[in-house]
C-alpha cells in the first residue's frame, strides 16, 4: 500500500497534539500537513505546518490536498466566548475545511464528535455537533468515521473545571463497575482510535460511541 498523506486540523488541542505525534510515528503517513492558527510546538522531517486564518478558506482551501482529512478541532463556549464564536469553530469552519477537502479529491474524513450529539438535541453543544455530523454526512467522501467520546481528558492550557469534576465521577462510578459506557477517554486513545477508523472496513459512514471508541484502537496496529 502506498503510504498517505494526512491532513489535521485542530492540531493543537489535546487529541489533536496526540494524533500528531502518532501520524509522524507512523510508517503508514509519508506526510503530515496541519492547518491552524499557531504553529505545533515542535518539527519533524514529515511535518508540513500552514498557519491559516479560517475565516478566509480562498487564501488556503488550494493546500487542502491529501488522502485523509482528520478533523480534531473543538473549544468550549468560554474559550471562544460567545455562542455565535463558538458556533464558528465547533461547525463553520470544520464543515468548510471537509467540504473543500471533498471537492479537492479527499477521499477518507475522520472526524472527533461528541457523545450526545444530535441536531435536534436542546443543549447547544450536542446540536451543533449533530449538525456537524449531518452536514459532513452528505459530503463526497469514499469513507467518513465519526468519533462520539465522552470526557476527553489530557493537560490543557484552559481550566475546565465542570469536565474535570465529570472526570473524577466518571472514573468513581467506573471503578465500581457502573457507568462503563462513559469511561473518560485521553487524547491518545481518542487519536489511536481516530487511526485505527480509518483502515477499517464497514459502511461507508461509521459513527464509534464511546466504549466501541476502546475497541476500535485496538483493532488495528500497524
Amino acid at each position: 500500500m502506498s503510504k498517505l498523506t494526512a491532513l489535521v486540523i485542530g492540531a493543537t488541542g489535546v487529541s489533536g497534539q496526540a494524533l500528531v505525534k502518532q501520524l509522524l510515528d507512523d510508517d503508514r503517513f509519508a506526510e503530515v500537513i496541519t492547518f491552524s492558527r499557531r504553529k505545533p510546538d515542535f518539527s519533524h522531517p514529515k511535518l508540513t505546518a500552514h498557519l491559516v486564518d479560517f475565516t478566509t478558506p480562498d487564501t488556503w482551501k488550494r493546500l487542502v490536498q491529501g488522502d485523509v482529512l482528520f478533523s480534531a478541532m473543538g473549544t468550549t463556549r468560554k474559550q471562544a466566548g460567545s455562542n455565535e464564536n463558538q458556533y464558528k469553530v465547533d461547525y463553520t469552519f470544520q464543515y468548510e475545511t471537509a467540504r473543500t477537502a471533498a471537492e479537492n479529491g479527499v477521499k477518507n474524513y475522520i472526524l472527533i464528535s461528541s457523545f450526545g450529539a444530535s441536531s435536534s438535541s436542546s443543549i447547544f453543544y450536542s446540536r451543533i455537533k449533530g449538525e456537524l455530523e449531518d452536514a459532513v454526512e452528505q459530503l463526497s467522501f469514499s469513507k467518513i468515521r465519526i468519533l462520539q467520546p465522552g470526557p476527553i481528558t489530557g493537560d490543557r492550557k484552559d481550566k475546565r473545571i465542570m469536565e474535570k469534576i465529570s472526570v473524577k465521577t466518571l472514573r468513581f462510578f467506573n471503578a465500581i463497575r457502573l457507568f462503563k459506557n462513559y469511561k473518560p477517554a485521553t487524547g491518545d486513545d481518542i487519536a489511536k482510535a481516530m487511526i485505527s477508523s480509518l483502515f477499517s472496513d464497514g459502511n461507508r459512514i461509521e459513527r464509534i460511541q464511546l466504549d466501541k471508541i476502546f475497541d476500535c484502537e485496538q483493532e488495528d496496529k500497524p
